[in-house]
């Protein structure tokens, strides 16, 4: 699957298709199964998948700005809940090995999803803008009203698959995954619950996390070994995080 980079500003906007970032779970369909980014199969209901188009198909599971956490539940539930299927919506931003142009598949993406004529299954709405001030303009917008960026894909770019700057994403912080190795004890008002998370990057470094996490998290955390991701400003000198805020259990 194609993977963003992030947006720089080193581009010129009007040779891009730009798009709201979903805050949903990838998902994958090659015709037969769908996918999550990880390769496991997603527990949807099978009239949700039976009736997809048997070409590949690749999009957002998605329910609304601010549900991710519900949306996270729903997605993962076995057995499925038909009732809870029906409020999630099959995002498509780009038609895997398809030819021609993103601008090209963007207008084969909407022929794919009227000829479905599902009502969960929808096209990805892009649009153009002339340059990073009205880019800048938009993104104030859509974060306002709690949505969570923008995805700039290049006009003219062939179907490819990795990392690449063709496809690029601008949002007002910056994003990573670490791993939990420890739960560290609460003080104060957190006694008895968790006061923070010991994350290990990567690249060995570790950093406490104890920013963004609800009663709820202190009360009952993610266990040891799983992978989060978080939002932070920019790294110190050291490589570490600054300011770094628990945004949710890395999608499955």
């Amino acid at each position: 699957m194609l993977l963003a980079e992030r947006y720089s500003g080193e581009i010129d906007v009007s040779h891009y298709w730009v798009s709201e970032k979903y805050d949903g779970a990838r998902a994958i369909w090659d015709g037969k199964v769908l996918r999550f980014r990880s390769g496991n199969v997603v527990p949807a209901p099978q009239w949700f998948s039976d009736a997809l188009p048997k070409l590949p198909l690749d999009g957002e599971l998605w329910m609304g700005r601010g549900s991710f956490d519900q949306l996270s539940a729903i997605v993962r539930r076995q057995p499925p809940e038909d009732a809870e299927w029906r409020r999630v919506h099959y995002m498509i931003f780009e038609l895997p090995n398809a030819s021609g142009s993103f601008t090209d598949r963007i207008e084969q993406i909407k022929a794919v999803t009227a000829a479905a004529n599902l009502p969960w299954l929808q096209a990805v709405h892009q649009f153009r803008l002339p340059d990073a001030a009205a880019l800048q303009n938009r993104l104030r917008d859509i974060v306002r009203n709690g949505g969570e960026g923008l995805m700039l894909h290049r006009d003219d770019a062939a179907y490819e698959t990795g990392r690449s700057r063709v496809l690029l994403k601008l949002t007002p912080w910056l994003d990573a995954e670490a791993v939990i190795v420890a739960h560290l004890p609460g003080k104060g008002k957190y006694v008895g619950m968790l006061g923070a998370l010991q994350m290990e990057m990567p690249d060995g470094r570790r950093f406490s996390l104890g920013s963004g996490l609800t009663n709820t998290l202190r009360r009952s955390p993610p266990p040891v070994g799983t992978l989060i991701t978080y939002r932070y400003r920019e790294l110190t000198k050291n490589g570490i995080p600054r300011f770094p805020r628990y945004l949710r259990v890395r999608s499955p």
